[in-house]
């Protein structure tokens, strides 16, 4: 089959919607399947060769954040081109509501589409007002994917239809194999995420910090992900500072031993989350989980049977939280072997067997429909009535 696949997202940005297409295309072209990925990229980015740059993005304020989008004519332009020269059998369109290639490729491609809802937005009035102006391209749609049941609501309250369920996947074996590093061991709390974007919750963290550090004096927050560094402690006593290590950007491989290696990995994420998918890598690494309670990430934790939860933006039920687990390591164990196993649920083998599914059916649809119109020209060509 030949898969076309449109991330809205700059490559070169990391983010959960870009690991999720790139985990996506390298399991199908592991089955045998042709596929490319366009996605905004900078013309020094290095890309893999499944993906083809559709020029350089631009930082846009959205659903709590600023993503890097592409839009405008020579974006359409190419746009264009890569459906030309692709001849997809099914395109895979992921967030077609924002404006980027995603809605660009809505109005302009012929043939199968899916598309994939990532966002969590109860509230979007931009999504409401601009539903005139998405209308004709959702229309063309022949299958939509929510990422989480959060997502499927946002969709349905804000555009009508339905969706189904499928969630985002992981090579649960790349992290439960991976190799802990000792430097990383040893009463250590981690946290991945974008330091300087408030809602994935570090200066929530931060907060919560002092009690604990005083309740485990060895204790240790470890932090992976960029931002500056020397504001996220400003607020911290000056003899904690060091309690914090700053690893900046890390490879995939080296956020699977880092998963691997902490004792606690905690989620303060205060908003905007659809899905969680850094809570299920760090369960597919063994790591106990401790995530504010929004309502996906309660989701992903089993109903907090494979993960504890505290009250969202709660530095001090947060601390208690942490004091506690650090302090009880049979209830990390416990946790740990919950998380192992309601994360095979989220293994690529479960997860891209059922969008190729969806691939499936609507590429048969659209067969069936290609049948069934060259049949009724052909007899209205030779004067020939329907049975």
């Amino acid at each position: 089959m030949r898969i076309g696949i449109v991330c809205p997202y700059s490559w070169d940005v990391p983010g959960g919607v870009q690991f999720h297409i790139r985990d996506l295309a390298e399991y199908f072209i592991r089955l045998g399947h042709e596929v490319s990925v366009l996605a905004p990229a900078d013309d020094d980015t290095p890309l893999p060769p499944y993906v083809v740059s559709a020029g350089r993005a631009v930082p846009v304020p959205y659903n709590g954040s600023v993503a890097r989008l592409n839009f405008g004519f020579l974006s359409a332009a190419r746009v264009r081109r890569w459906l030309h020269e692709g001849a997809f059998d099914v395109v895979h369109i992921h967030e077609p509501t924002s404006p980027s290639l995603g809605l660009l490729t809505c109005w302009a491609a012929q043939g199968p589409i899916v598309a994939t809802f990532h966002t969590s937005n109860p509230r979007s009035r931009a999504m409401i007002a601009a539903y005139a102006i998405l209308q004709a391209a959702l229309e063309k749609i022949s299958a939509r994917i929510a990422v989480s049941e959060y997502a499927r609501r946002t969709l349905v309250e804000h555009l009508g239809g339905d969706a189904v369920v499928i969630p985002n996947g992981v090579d649960v074996d790349f992290f439960a194999e991976a190799e802990p590093k000792s430097e990383w061991q040893g009463e250590t709390m981690g946290f991945i995420g974008r330091i300087d974007e408030p809602r994935k919750g570090l200066p929530v963290l931060m907060r919560a910090l002092p009690k604990i550090l005083a309740a485990r004096p060895r204790a240790r927050l470890l932090v992976a992900g960029r931002g500056d560094e020397e504001a996220a402690v400003a607020d911290l006593p000056k003899e904690l500072r060091p309690r914090v290590e700053f690893l900046g950007m890390i490879s995939d491989e080296d956020k699977a031993r880092f998963l691997r290696s902490v004792d606690l990995y905690v989620a303060p994420n205060t908003g905007g989350e659809s899905f969680g998918i850094i809570l299920v890598e760090a369960m597919s690494a063994g790591a106990p989980v401790l995530a504010s309670d929004l309502d996906a990430f309660v989701q992903v934790l089993d109903q907090g049977a494979a993960g504890e939860v505290f009250a969202n933006e709660d530095a001090d039920a947060l601390a208690e939280a942490a004091v506690r687990l650090l302090a009880d390591p049979a209830r990390r164990a416990g946790l740990r072997e919950r998380g192992s196993a309601h994360v095979r649920r989220f293994d690529w083998s479960t997860v891209g067997a059922d969008i190729l599914s969806v691939y499936e059916t609507v590429t048969a649809g659209a067969a069936a429909v290609g049948a069934d119109e060259r049949t009724t020209g052909l007899r209205a060509r030779f004067g020939l009535a329907r049975d």
